[in-house]
């Protein structure tokens, strides 16, 4: 049995089947990681999110900020946006069944010495911190009452972790970490605006994950989301979104051993925005 972790999806299903054939992928053996943001921007979110549903038990899928833009979209407490290309999803006959399944993604996944999430971690936030507040976020979003959740977790504010937040400033500041997340402060305050390079950071930003006495270091964690950053690998981090949707790879690291594999895509030119 092998677990592969591949990075963002958005809507390219061809190179994710054309990795999986490379390194034989089972599903009745093996295991798939995916750091979320499934669908939005490629060809075929549609086709990618029943790839996933259809894995069962041997996916596991955690939200992207593309995902749950989806979820959104589908209840009109968002507009379409120029890029979108939801609209295979929002007219299909399984919208439904689908969006259900979407809903009910894990925020964070934890296991063994791996953490999996899409964007990043607040530095104050230990793994086991994380994975409960993670879990706040969960039992709304597949409550009674997602819809609320839904309807108020745009914005940027609070920027900061504070253990005191309470209601949807709670709940919002959980998931921009967890989906939006590139840099902050080293005192944890989020910029979530900047989607650049890292050589071109302002002196007082830094990388979610280079933060000086961050809580989480002790576990590798497995993420996506910053595409400009690339592919980045080391003990404690594998970060693995390559830009496919633009054109770049797609890649994935077999966690038992921690090997590369990757695909070239043919996806549109161009940069995240």
């Amino acid at each position: 049995m092998a677990t592969y972790a591949v990075g963002d999806l958005q809507g390219c299903l061809a190179p994710l089947e054309e990795l999986l054939a490379m390194v034989a992928f089972d599903a009745a053996r093996d295991r798939l990681w995916l750091v979320g943001d499934l669908v939005n921007r490629g060809p075929d979110s549609l086709g990618c999110l029943r790839f996933a549903k259809a894995l069962g038990d041997a996916a596991v899928v955690v939200l992207g900020n593309h995902d749950l833009h989806l979820l959104s979209l589908a209840e009109g407490f968002s507009k379409g946006r120029s890029r979108d290309t939801l609209e295979a999803v929002l007219e299909s006959d399984d919208r439904d069944v689908l969006l259900d399944w979407l809903r009910h993604r894990p925020l964070m996944h934890v296991e063994g010495e791996f953490a999996l999430l899409h964007g990043g971690l607040l530095p104050a936030w230990s793994i086991a911190k994380a994975r409960a507040l993670a879990g706040e976020v969960e039992k709304e979003l597949r409550g009674a009452s997602y819809r609320e959740l839904l309807r108020g977790m745009y914005g940027d504010e609070p920027d900061r972790w504070d253990d005191s937040l309470a209601g949807i400033a709670r709940l919002r500041v959980i998931i921009n970490a967890m989906t939006r997340l590139r840099v902050c402060t080293a005192d944890g305050r989020m910029v979530l605006r900047f989607k650049g390079d890292p050589a071109d950071l302002d002196r007082d930003l830094l990388p979610w994950f280079d933060v000086p006495g961050r809580q989480s270091r002790g576990t590798t964690v497995v993420c996506g989301h910053w595409s400009a950053l690339g592919l980045k690998v080391r003990g404690d981090l594998l970060a693995l979104d390559s830009g496919c949707v633009w054109g770049r790879a797609l890649s994935a690291v077999r966690l038992e051993d921690r090997r590369l594999f990757q695909v070239p895509c043919r996806g549109a030119a161009g940069r995240e925005d």
